[in-house]
């Protein structure tokens, strides 16, 4: 939980919450804010790519990826160039796909291993939790007037202090070596990565483009009803507090609902979260819309992950990269779209078009998804078991 609060939290989505105070104090606006964005989202498509390529234990790729994370974040608060901000931003995003990917293999090993496929919901509760803090610790930064430079500066640190918990807390074993002593085939199904359809692939990718228009744009949205840091700060740790508590619920309650029915129910969910600002924007309106994406988004990456693994055979650092690649490449696709269309405008008018483009594709992969019924998280337990 700790390594992905770390890993998305302050890696990938401090920017959200930091972006609306740099628009405020006119170091950035909002077209290049998604230029900002989307070079993270470049550098999480590549370590997607690259994870099941280092000669490292997903352990050791765990903390180094952690390690980068710090130094990036931290560096953000040293410079004023936004040159600089595009490769250190893309750095941090390699990083964070490194750490998801490779966390995510280690945890949902030991999770088959001692049957608990409940606990995939605590585990990516990590991620909810991390946006939740960090956009806490963001708004109450802006509430007091902390300047941003600084205020990476302090993110920085608290991923340290991060790190250095999970350098203690983590397990070194491998899950895989336990299991194979015991003789069990926890970590072999029956599937081959073959047998998983691209359009399983595709459609995480539209969820990547989907969500991250509002996950990037719904505090500087608050900010448009109301500028003052003290209410539009409130967007993202609600976004973060609804992703947290969200996957807690699905891992205990939808156990017994194919994966790709979640996946399906999910996306509907996040299309109407993209529509309502585009429909009346208000504060209602943006709250609702946090509360919508931020309470899908991690269930879906949940049981996209969980689909993935369990169509895996040995080991899924491949097939789990894969999926984060083809959501980097959706989430990518957002920001540059938004960049595009608004330039500098503060009408906000061609980001709704983006919206309402994103809502689209999410309603068009849920009708798919629906027709391709898995196997539920506890089948394929058992089945595996």
């Amino acid at each position: 939980m700790l390594a992905l609060a770390i890993a998305m939290g302050i890696g990938r989505f401090a920017f959200t919450p930091m972006l609306p105070l740099m628009v405020r104090a006119g170091t950035v606006d909002v077209g290049a804010g998604g230029w900002l964005a989307a070079a993270n989202y470049a550098g999480y498509l590549l370590g997607a790519l690259t994870a099941a390529r280092l000669p490292l234990t997903p352990q050791r790729i765990g903390l180094s990826s952690l390690a980068v994370i710090v130094l990036s974040t931290a560096a953000m608060g040293w410079s004023g160039s936004v040159a600089i901000w595009l490769l250190l931003r893309f750095v941090a995003g390699v990083a964070s796909a490194w750490a998801l990917v490779s966390t995510s293999v280690w945890c949902l090993g030991w999770l088959a291993r001692l049957d608990r496929p409940a606990g995939a919901g605590v585990l990516y509760a990590g991620v909810g939790a991390g946006i939740a803090l960090a956009g806490l610790y963001c708004w109450r930064a802006g509430v007091a007037g902390v300047l941003a430079d600084r205020l990476w500066l302090q993110l920085g640190a608290l991923a340290l202090v991060g790190l250095a918990l999970v350098a203690v807390l983590m397990p070194r074993e491998a899950p895989g070596q336990g299991a194979a002593a015991d003789g069990s085939s926890a970590a072999m199904p029956t599937s081959s990565p073959e047998s998983v359809p691209w359009g399983l692939v595709v459609s995480y990718g539209v969820l990547g483009f989907g969500y991250i228009l509002p996950a990037t744009f719904l505090p500087v949205l608050a900010r448009a009803v109301v500028d003052d840091p003290a209410v539009f700060g409130a967007a993202w740790p609600v976004f973060g507090a609804a992703a947290a508590l969200s996957t807690v619920f699905a891992g205990a309650a939808l156990g017994g609902v194919p994966r790709r029915r979640v996946l399906a129910g999910s996306h509907v969910l996040m299309a109407f979260g993209c529509l309502l600002p585009v429909l009346h924007l208000s504060a209602l309106s943006v709250l609702a819309a946090a509360l919508l994406v931020g309470g899908t988004f991690m269930v879906a990456t949940m049981a996209g992950m969980q689909e993935a693994k369990a169509s895996s055979v040995g080991d899924p650092t491949r097939m789990l990269g894969r999926m984060t690649a083809a959501f980097a490449v959706g989430q990518m696709g957002g920001p540059v779209l938004s960049s595009m269309l608004s330039g500098k405008s503060e009408s906000f008018g061609d980001l709704f078009i983006a919206l309402t483009v994103g809502a689209a594709a999410l309603m068009g992969s849920a009708v798919w998804l629906a027709r391709k019924p898995s196997c539920t998280v506890s089948n394929m337990v058992n089945r595996s078991l």
